[in-house]
Protein backbone atom coordinates (compact mmCIF):
# COMPACT_ATOMS: atom_id res chain seq x y z
CA UNK A 1 0.00 0.00 0.00
CA UNK A 2 1.44 3.35 -1.07
CA UNK A 3 1.95 5.93 1.70
CA UNK A 4 0.38 9.34 0.89
CA UNK A 5 3.06 11.92 0.14
CA UNK A 6 1.32 14.40 2.53
CA UNK A 7 2.06 12.06 5.44
CA UNK A 8 5.69 11.58 4.39
CA UNK A 9 6.33 15.30 4.05
CA UNK A 10 4.51 16.06 7.33
CA UNK A 11 6.71 13.53 9.15
CA UNK A 12 9.81 14.99 7.49
CA UNK A 13 8.93 18.53 8.63
CA UNK A 14 8.27 17.30 12.16
CA UNK A 15 11.63 15.53 12.37
CA UNK A 16 13.57 18.35 10.68
CA UNK A 17 16.80 19.24 12.43
CA UNK A 18 18.21 15.80 13.00
CA UNK A 19 20.14 16.37 9.85
CA UNK A 20 20.40 19.24 7.45
CA UNK A 21 20.47 22.98 7.94
CA UNK A 22 20.93 24.76 11.25
CA UNK A 23 17.64 26.60 10.74
CA UNK A 24 15.83 23.26 10.51
CA UNK A 25 17.39 22.36 13.87
CA UNK A 26 15.86 25.48 15.39
CA UNK A 27 12.45 24.52 13.99
CA UNK A 28 12.83 21.07 15.48
CA UNK A 29 13.58 22.66 18.86
CA UNK A 30 10.44 24.79 18.59
CA UNK A 31 8.40 21.68 17.79
CA UNK A 32 9.86 19.91 20.82
CA UNK A 33 8.91 22.87 23.02
CA UNK A 34 5.35 22.71 21.66
CA UNK A 35 5.16 19.02 22.55
CA UNK A 36 6.56 19.76 26.02
CA UNK A 37 4.12 22.59 26.70
CA UNK A 38 1.10 20.47 25.72
CA UNK A 39 2.44 17.55 27.75
CA UNK A 40 3.01 19.80 30.78
CA UNK A 41 -0.54 21.12 30.66
CA UNK A 42 -2.12 17.68 30.29
CA UNK A 43 0.07 16.21 33.05
CA UNK A 44 -0.71 19.11 35.41
CA UNK A 45 -4.44 18.66 34.82
CA UNK A 46 -4.34 14.92 35.48
CA UNK A 47 -2.19 15.28 38.62
CA UNK A 48 -4.25 18.07 40.19
CA UNK A 49 -7.59 16.44 39.41
CA UNK A 50 -6.32 13.11 40.79
CA UNK A 51 -5.14 14.76 44.03
CA UNK A 52 -8.46 16.59 44.40
CA UNK A 53 -10.28 13.29 43.85
CA UNK A 54 -8.06 11.72 46.50
CA UNK A 55 -8.85 14.43 49.06
CA UNK A 56 -12.56 14.20 48.25
CA UNK A 57 -12.49 10.42 48.69
CA UNK A 58 -10.62 10.66 52.00
CA UNK A 59 -13.02 13.25 53.42
CA UNK A 60 -16.03 11.33 52.13
CA UNK A 61 -14.81 8.13 53.75
CA UNK A 62 -14.25 10.04 57.00
CA UNK A 63 -17.80 11.34 56.80
CA UNK A 64 -19.19 7.87 56.14
CA UNK A 65 -17.39 6.55 59.22
CA UNK A 66 -19.81 8.71 61.22
CA UNK A 67 -22.95 9.00 59.10
CA UNK A 68 -24.87 6.13 57.51
CA UNK A 69 -25.32 5.53 53.81
CA UNK A 70 -29.10 6.02 54.16
CA UNK A 71 -31.28 7.23 57.02
CA UNK A 72 -35.01 6.48 57.25
CA UNK A 73 -37.24 8.59 59.51
CA UNK A 74 -40.96 8.87 60.15
CA UNK A 75 -43.07 12.02 60.02
CA UNK A 76 -45.29 10.66 62.79
CA UNK A 77 -42.75 10.49 65.61
CA UNK A 78 -40.94 7.39 66.90
CA UNK A 79 -40.75 4.22 64.84
CA UNK A 80 -42.26 1.83 67.38
CA UNK A 81 -42.25 -1.21 65.06
CA UNK A 82 -38.72 -0.61 63.80
CA UNK A 83 -37.84 -4.33 63.91
CA UNK A 84 -40.41 -5.25 61.27
CA UNK A 85 -39.40 -2.29 59.09
CA UNK A 86 -35.73 -3.25 59.49
CA UNK A 87 -36.51 -6.82 58.39
CA UNK A 88 -38.33 -5.52 55.30
CA UNK A 89 -35.40 -3.25 54.41
CA UNK A 90 -32.73 -5.90 55.05
CA UNK A 91 -34.59 -8.27 52.72
CA UNK A 92 -33.27 -6.19 49.82
CA UNK A 93 -30.12 -7.54 48.17
CA UNK A 94 -28.48 -4.10 48.06
CA UNK A 95 -28.84 -3.52 51.83
CA UNK A 96 -26.19 -4.84 54.23
CA UNK A 97 -27.54 -3.91 57.68
CA UNK A 98 -29.77 -1.52 59.64
CA UNK A 99 -29.60 0.00 63.12
CA UNK A 100 -32.00 2.23 65.10
CA UNK A 101 -31.06 5.64 66.44
CA UNK A 102 -32.31 8.59 68.48
CA UNK A 103 -30.85 12.05 68.20
CA UNK A 104 -31.45 15.53 69.51
CA UNK A 105 -29.79 18.80 70.44
CA UNK A 106 -28.43 19.46 73.91
CA UNK A 107 -26.10 21.64 75.96
CA UNK A 108 -23.09 20.12 77.73
CA UNK A 109 -21.82 21.88 80.82
CA UNK A 110 -18.53 21.36 82.62
CA UNK A 111 -17.37 23.93 85.14
CA UNK A 112 -17.89 27.34 83.57
CA UNK A 113 -17.94 25.97 80.00
CA UNK A 114 -21.25 25.43 78.19
CA UNK A 115 -21.42 24.27 74.57
CA UNK A 116 -24.02 22.83 72.25
CA UNK A 117 -23.83 19.36 70.73
CA UNK A 118 -25.69 16.83 68.63
CA UNK A 119 -26.54 13.96 70.95
CA UNK A 120 -26.95 10.67 69.11
CA UNK A 121 -28.36 7.58 70.79
CA UNK A 122 -27.12 4.35 69.24
CA UNK A 123 -27.34 0.60 69.79
CA UNK A 124 -23.76 -0.53 70.57
CA UNK A 125 -24.44 -3.99 69.12
CA UNK A 126 -26.00 -2.91 65.82
CA UNK A 127 -24.23 0.40 65.12
CA UNK A 128 -20.88 -1.15 64.03
CA UNK A 129 -22.75 -2.90 61.21
CA UNK A 130 -23.84 0.38 59.61
CA UNK A 131 -20.96 2.78 60.34
CA UNK A 132 -17.33 2.94 61.42
CA UNK A 133 -18.02 4.68 64.72
CA UNK A 134 -16.62 1.75 66.68
CA UNK A 135 -13.26 2.17 64.92
CA UNK A 136 -13.12 5.88 65.73
CA UNK A 137 -13.70 5.61 69.50
CA UNK A 138 -10.71 5.70 71.83
CA UNK A 139 -10.58 5.35 75.61
CA UNK A 140 -7.33 6.89 76.85
CA UNK A 141 -6.49 6.61 80.52
CA UNK A 142 -8.35 4.40 82.96
CA UNK A 143 -12.02 4.24 83.81
CA UNK A 144 -11.75 1.95 86.78
CA UNK A 145 -11.53 -1.78 87.27
CA UNK A 146 -15.28 -2.22 86.84
CA UNK A 147 -15.07 -1.36 83.14
CA UNK A 148 -13.73 -4.10 80.90
CA UNK A 149 -15.39 -3.30 77.59
CA UNK A 150 -13.97 -1.04 74.90
CA UNK A 151 -15.26 1.24 72.18
CA UNK A 152 -19.03 1.45 71.77
CA UNK A 153 -19.46 -1.49 74.13
CA UNK A 154 -18.77 0.96 76.97
CA UNK A 155 -22.27 2.34 76.47
CA UNK A 156 -24.62 0.49 78.84
CA UNK A 157 -28.37 1.17 79.16
CA UNK A 158 -29.25 3.02 82.35
CA UNK A 159 -25.65 3.90 83.24
CA UNK A 160 -25.74 7.23 81.35
CA UNK A 161 -22.28 7.11 79.88
CA UNK A 162 -21.26 9.38 77.00
CA UNK A 163 -18.58 9.29 74.31
CA UNK A 164 -17.66 12.83 73.32
CA UNK A 165 -16.10 14.10 70.14
CA UNK A 166 -12.41 14.74 70.78
CA UNK A 167 -12.64 18.48 70.08
CA UNK A 168 -15.86 18.75 72.07
CA UNK A 169 -14.16 17.08 75.06
CA UNK A 170 -11.17 19.39 74.67
CA UNK A 171 -13.48 22.40 74.72
CA UNK A 172 -15.20 21.10 77.87
CA UNK A 173 -11.81 20.24 79.39
CA UNK A 174 -12.89 16.77 80.54
CA UNK A 175 -11.18 13.37 80.55
CA UNK A 176 -12.54 9.80 80.67
CA UNK A 177 -14.09 9.08 84.06
CA UNK A 178 -15.18 12.67 84.71
CA UNK A 179 -18.77 13.91 84.79
CA UNK A 180 -20.51 16.38 82.47
CA UNK A 181 -24.04 17.77 82.70
CA UNK A 182 -26.37 17.54 79.72
CA UNK A 183 -29.34 19.88 79.38
CA UNK A 184 -32.04 19.11 76.82
CA UNK A 185 -34.86 21.39 75.58
CA UNK A 186 -37.59 18.91 76.50
CA UNK A 187 -38.17 20.10 80.07
CA UNK A 188 -40.46 19.61 83.01
CA UNK A 189 -43.42 21.90 83.70
CA UNK A 190 -43.23 23.54 87.14
CA UNK A 191 -45.07 26.44 88.79
CA UNK A 192 -42.13 28.60 87.72
CA UNK A 193 -42.57 27.53 84.11
CA UNK A 194 -40.79 25.10 81.79
CA UNK A 195 -37.43 24.02 83.21
CA UNK A 196 -35.04 22.11 80.93
CA UNK A 197 -34.11 18.66 82.13
CA UNK A 198 -30.53 18.05 83.18
CA UNK A 199 -28.71 14.76 83.58
CA UNK A 200 -25.20 13.94 84.70
CA UNK A 201 -23.21 11.77 82.26
CA UNK A 202 -19.93 10.00 82.80
CA UNK A 203 -17.35 10.48 80.04
CA UNK A 204 -16.31 7.05 78.73
CA UNK A 205 -14.14 7.93 75.74
CA UNK A 206 -13.55 10.12 72.73
CA UNK A 207 -14.79 10.06 69.13
CA UNK A 208 -11.99 10.94 66.71
CA UNK A 209 -13.28 10.73 63.13
CA UNK A 210 -10.79 13.28 61.76
CA UNK A 211 -13.65 15.51 60.61
CA UNK A 212 -13.86 18.65 62.74
CA UNK A 213 -17.58 19.16 62.16
CA UNK A 214 -18.33 15.86 63.90
CA UNK A 215 -15.51 15.78 66.43
CA UNK A 216 -16.52 19.19 67.79
CA UNK A 217 -20.30 18.74 67.97
CA UNK A 218 -21.17 15.05 68.40
CA UNK A 219 -21.79 12.99 71.52
CA UNK A 220 -22.78 9.32 71.61
CA UNK A 221 -24.99 7.75 74.29
CA UNK A 222 -26.95 4.51 74.53
CA UNK A 223 -30.21 4.53 72.57
CA UNK A 224 -32.28 3.64 75.67
CA UNK A 225 -30.79 6.56 77.60
CA UNK A 226 -31.43 8.87 74.64
CA UNK A 227 -35.05 7.74 74.30
CA UNK A 228 -35.62 8.37 78.01
CA UNK A 229 -33.83 11.72 77.98
CA UNK A 230 -35.58 13.11 74.90
CA UNK A 231 -38.85 11.26 75.68
CA UNK A 232 -39.20 9.91 72.17
CA UNK A 233 -40.82 6.65 73.21
CA UNK A 234 -38.58 4.67 70.84
CA UNK A 235 -36.16 5.01 67.93
CA UNK A 236 -36.65 8.03 65.70
CA UNK A 237 -35.37 6.25 62.60
CA UNK A 238 -33.06 3.67 61.07
CA UNK A 239 -29.49 3.99 59.84
CA UNK A 240 -28.84 1.79 56.81
CA UNK A 241 -25.66 0.49 55.20
CA UNK A 242 -25.88 -0.43 51.51
CA UNK A 243 -23.65 -2.74 49.48
CA UNK A 244 -22.53 0.00 47.06
CA UNK A 245 -22.47 3.49 48.56
CA UNK A 246 -22.35 5.05 45.07
CA UNK A 247 -25.86 3.65 44.50
CA UNK A 248 -27.16 4.98 47.82
CA UNK A 249 -29.56 7.50 46.15
CA UNK A 250 -31.10 4.72 44.05
CA UNK A 251 -31.36 2.39 47.06
CA UNK A 252 -32.92 5.15 49.17
CA UNK A 253 -35.58 5.73 46.51
CA UNK A 254 -36.29 1.98 46.36
CA UNK A 255 -36.58 1.71 50.15
CA UNK A 256 -38.91 4.70 50.29
CA UNK A 257 -41.23 3.23 47.66
CA UNK A 258 -41.54 0.02 49.70
CA UNK A 259 -42.40 1.79 52.99
CA UNK A 260 -45.83 3.11 54.05
CA UNK A 261 -46.63 6.81 53.50
CA UNK A 262 -45.11 9.15 56.04
CA UNK A 263 -41.55 7.85 55.88
CA UNK A 264 -38.56 9.74 54.53
CA UNK A 265 -35.26 8.39 53.22
CA UNK A 266 -32.14 10.53 52.86
CA UNK A 267 -28.84 9.22 51.48
CA UNK A 268 -25.36 10.42 52.44
CA UNK A 269 -25.04 12.74 49.44
CA UNK A 270 -28.23 14.59 50.44
CA UNK A 271 -27.09 14.98 54.04
CA UNK A 272 -23.89 16.72 52.86
CA UNK A 273 -25.20 18.19 49.63
CA UNK A 274 -23.68 21.65 50.14
CA UNK A 275 -20.19 20.32 50.85
CA UNK A 276 -20.11 17.97 47.85
CA UNK A 277 -21.51 20.69 45.58
CA UNK A 278 -18.77 23.08 46.74
CA UNK A 279 -16.09 20.46 46.06
CA UNK A 280 -17.44 19.84 42.57
CA UNK A 281 -17.45 23.57 41.78
CA UNK A 282 -13.90 23.91 43.09
CA UNK A 283 -12.75 20.95 41.03
CA UNK A 284 -14.42 22.32 37.91
CA UNK A 285 -12.92 25.78 38.34
CA UNK A 286 -9.47 24.34 39.02
CA UNK A 287 -9.74 22.28 35.84
CA UNK A 288 -10.67 25.35 33.81
CA UNK A 289 -7.75 27.34 35.23
CA UNK A 290 -5.24 24.57 34.57
CA UNK A 291 -6.64 24.01 31.08
CA UNK A 292 -5.18 27.42 30.25
CA UNK A 293 -1.76 25.73 30.33
CA UNK A 294 -2.91 23.45 27.50
CA UNK A 295 -4.23 26.52 25.71
CA UNK A 296 -0.79 28.13 25.97
CA UNK A 297 0.69 24.98 24.46
CA UNK A 298 -1.81 25.20 21.60
CA UNK A 299 -0.78 28.80 20.92
CA UNK A 300 2.82 27.59 20.89
CA UNK A 301 1.81 25.03 18.28
CA UNK A 302 0.27 27.80 16.17
CA UNK A 303 3.53 29.76 16.38
CA UNK A 304 5.51 26.68 15.40
CA UNK A 305 3.39 26.01 12.33
CA UNK A 306 3.41 29.67 11.28
CA UNK A 307 7.21 29.69 11.44
CA UNK A 308 7.36 26.40 9.54
CA UNK A 309 5.06 27.71 6.83
CA UNK A 310 7.20 30.84 6.51
CA UNK A 311 10.36 28.74 6.35
CA UNK A 312 8.95 26.29 3.78
CA UNK A 313 7.56 28.86 1.34
CA UNK A 314 9.81 27.67 -1.49
CA UNK A 315 9.03 24.00 -0.79
CA UNK A 316 5.31 24.76 -0.88
CA UNK A 317 5.69 26.64 -4.16
CA UNK A 318 7.61 23.75 -5.76
CA UNK A 319 4.96 21.26 -4.61
CA UNK A 320 2.25 23.48 -6.08
CA UNK A 321 4.06 23.71 -9.44
CA UNK A 322 4.37 19.91 -9.45
CA UNK A 323 0.60 19.62 -9.18
CA UNK A 324 -0.10 19.44 -5.44
CA UNK A 325 -3.54 20.82 -4.59
CA UNK A 326 -4.35 23.33 -1.88
CA UNK A 327 -5.94 20.50 0.11
CA UNK A 328 -2.72 18.47 -0.06
CA UNK A 329 -0.64 21.42 1.15
CA UNK A 330 -3.08 22.01 3.99
CA UNK A 331 -3.02 18.31 4.90
CA UNK A 332 0.80 18.36 5.21
CA UNK A 333 0.75 20.99 7.95
CA UNK A 334 -2.34 19.53 9.65
CA UNK A 335 -0.46 16.24 9.86
CA UNK A 336 2.58 17.99 11.29
CA UNK A 337 0.47 19.74 13.93
CA UNK A 338 -1.47 16.55 14.67
CA UNK A 339 1.78 14.64 15.27
CA UNK A 340 2.94 17.32 17.72
CA UNK A 341 -0.46 17.32 19.45
CA UNK A 342 -0.72 13.54 19.73
CA UNK A 343 2.86 13.30 21.01
CA UNK A 344 2.22 16.03 23.58
CA UNK A 345 -1.07 14.54 24.79
CA UNK A 346 0.37 11.01 24.97
CA UNK A 347 3.43 12.20 26.88
CA UNK A 348 1.24 14.29 29.21
CA UNK A 349 -1.09 11.39 29.98
CA UNK A 350 1.85 9.05 30.63
CA UNK A 351 3.69 11.52 32.90
CA UNK A 352 0.46 12.58 34.63
CA UNK A 353 -0.54 9.00 35.43
CA UNK A 354 3.00 8.13 36.56
CA UNK A 355 3.10 11.06 39.00
CA UNK A 356 -0.54 10.70 40.11
CA UNK A 357 -0.08 7.03 40.97
CA UNK A 358 3.08 7.76 42.96
CA UNK A 359 2.36 11.25 44.31
CA UNK A 360 2.49 10.03 47.92
CA UNK A 361 6.02 8.63 47.54
CA UNK A 362 7.15 11.72 45.60
CA UNK A 363 5.84 14.10 48.27
CA UNK A 364 7.46 12.05 51.05
CA UNK A 365 10.78 12.14 49.19
CA UNK A 366 10.55 15.93 48.78
CA UNK A 367 9.61 16.32 52.46
CA UNK A 368 12.61 14.22 53.48
CA UNK A 369 14.91 16.17 51.18
CA UNK A 370 13.75 19.61 52.33
CA UNK A 371 12.98 18.68 55.93
CA UNK A 372 9.42 20.05 55.81
CA UNK A 373 5.94 18.58 56.17
CA UNK A 374 3.34 19.70 53.64
CA UNK A 375 0.51 18.07 55.63
CA UNK A 376 1.46 18.19 59.36
CA UNK A 377 -0.26 15.47 61.37
CA UNK A 378 -0.99 17.97 64.14
CA UNK A 379 -3.15 20.06 61.79
CA UNK A 380 -4.51 17.74 59.10
CA UNK A 381 -6.10 14.34 59.61
CA UNK A 382 -4.51 13.27 56.29
CA UNK A 383 -0.72 13.11 56.61
CA UNK A 384 -0.08 11.59 53.15
CA UNK A 385 -0.94 13.20 49.83
CA UNK A 386 -3.93 11.20 48.49
CA UNK A 387 -4.49 10.55 44.80
CA UNK A 388 -7.32 8.92 42.91
CA UNK A 389 -6.82 8.95 39.08
CA UNK A 390 -10.14 8.40 37.31
CA UNK A 391 -10.85 7.50 33.71
CA UNK A 392 -13.78 9.96 33.79
CA UNK A 393 -11.25 12.79 34.25
CA UNK A 394 -8.36 11.52 32.12
CA UNK A 395 -10.34 10.80 28.94
CA UNK A 396 -12.00 14.25 28.68
CA UNK A 397 -8.67 15.97 29.40
CA UNK A 398 -6.89 13.97 26.68
CA UNK A 399 -9.69 14.35 24.12
CA UNK A 400 -10.14 18.10 24.69
CA UNK A 401 -6.38 18.71 24.53
CA UNK A 402 -6.12 16.73 21.30
CA UNK A 403 -9.06 18.56 19.72
CA UNK A 404 -7.56 21.90 20.76
CA UNK A 405 -4.24 20.92 19.18
CA UNK A 406 -5.95 19.96 15.93
CA UNK A 407 -7.93 23.20 15.83
CA UNK A 408 -4.66 25.13 16.33
CA UNK A 409 -3.33 23.69 13.06
CA UNK A 410 -6.17 24.97 10.86
CA UNK A 411 -5.17 28.60 10.38
CA UNK A 412 -1.44 28.01 9.64
CA UNK A 413 -2.39 25.16 7.29
CA UNK A 414 -4.90 27.37 5.50
CA UNK A 415 -2.25 30.09 5.10
CA UNK A 416 0.16 27.53 3.68
CA UNK A 417 -2.44 26.38 1.14
CA UNK A 418 -2.97 30.01 0.05
CA UNK A 419 0.73 30.44 -0.89
CA UNK A 420 1.20 31.68 -4.47
CA UNK A 421 4.08 29.81 -6.22
CA UNK A 422 5.15 32.77 -8.38
CA UNK A 423 5.57 35.12 -5.40
CA UNK A 424 7.30 32.48 -3.28
CA UNK A 425 9.87 31.67 -6.01
CA UNK A 426 10.46 35.26 -7.18
CA UNK A 427 13.75 35.67 -5.24
CA UNK A 428 14.82 32.03 -5.17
Amino acid sequence: MKTPFELLIGLTYTRAGRRGRRRDGFMSFISAMSVASIALGVAALIIVLSVMNGFQKEVRDRMLSVIAHVEVTSAFGPVSDWQSIAEKIEAREDVVATAPYVQGQGLFSSGDVVTGALVKGIDPDLEPKVSGLALEVSTPGTLGSDVSASGLKLLKPGEFGVILGRDLARRLRVSPGEKVALLVPQGNMTPAGMIPRMKQFRVLGFLSSGHYEYDSTMALIHIDDAAALFRTGGPQGLRIRVADMERAPVVAAGILSALPPGFYAADWSQQNKTWFAAVQVEKRMMGIILFLIVLVGAFGLVSTLVMTVKEKQSDIAILRTLGASEGSIMAIFVIQGAIVGVAGVAAGVAVGLLVACNVGEIVRAIEGLLGVAFLPKEIYFISDMPSDPRVSDIVPVAVCSLVLSLVATLYPSWRAARTRPAEALRYE
